[in-house]
């Protein structure tokens, strides 16, 4: 297994048997199976995911997709991901990284990228944002589904608190309230759809639950 980039892993051990056995089958049976297949809808070419975790979303990557090389940091969930593209339905690489340096990678050699529930946890959103305007190929497509800022100040200042806590060491780097689509839009992509929706559905309000899922086209210039 070859790395991406210089920093290769980003171990959270804890973090990562909480995910690959507890929290990740507990939010593909509240639905988050059907945003995955969403959220991979239609893709083709070549694609890369960063962030891939324990593999996931390798199960519903359509037919029109030649290979995905996903990049992920963290050890345990990485072993797993192997696995898991043991028996996915298109080729899958798994291969040790981080998103915001994905050195190995030549510019414009992707068609189309992919952020799932990874953005708000990298450690410099802009930067791994940037590289994967890189390494899309004009007008490729970034999908994502990510949990984000909330519309509400009083939320707002609810997840304030709990990202200045010990909350991002529990969780793999996990952030709330990060303001996500701006910076997608930041980094030189148009946002050409979006949905934004609560998950989990619950009836309290959750400092995690506001979501957005969508589609961006990569500018030709940043």
């Amino acid at each position: 297994m070859v790395g991406v980039g210089r920093a290769r892993d980003r171990p959270h051990p804890l973090f990562a048997r909480v995910y690959a056995r507890v929290a990740g089958p507990a939010l593909d049976r509240a639905g988050a199976v059907e945003h995955r297949r969403r959220l991979l809808a239609g893709l083709v070419g070549e694609v890369v995911e960063i962030g891939a975790g324990n593999g996931l979303n390798f199960p519903h990557y359509p037919p029109g997709v030649r290979r995905v090389l996903a990049v992920e940091p963290e050890p345990r969930l990485r072993a797993l991901a192997v696995e898991a593209a043991r028996t996915a339905p298109v080729p899958v690489e798994v291969t040790a990284g981080v998103a915001e340096d994905l050195a190995g990678m030549a510019d414009a050699s992707y068609d189309a990228a992919v952020a799932c529930l990874t953005l708000c946890s990298v450690a410099d959103p802009r930067a791994a944002l940037a590289e994967l305007h890189r390494v899309l190929r004009p007008d490729g497509r970034l999908r994502f589904f990510e949990h984000v800022r909330a519309a509400t100040p009083g939320m707002r200042r609810v997840q304030r608190a709990l990202d200045a806590t010990v909350w991002p060491r529990l969780a793999g780097g996990c952030h709330t309230g990060r303001d996500t689509r701006a910076a997608i839009e930041a980094a030189g992509f148009e946002v050409t759809s979006i949905e934004a929706f609560a998950f989990p559905e619950s009836r309290l309000p959750s400092p995690a639950a506001p979501h957005i899922l969508g589609s961006a086209r990569r500018l030709r210039t940043a």
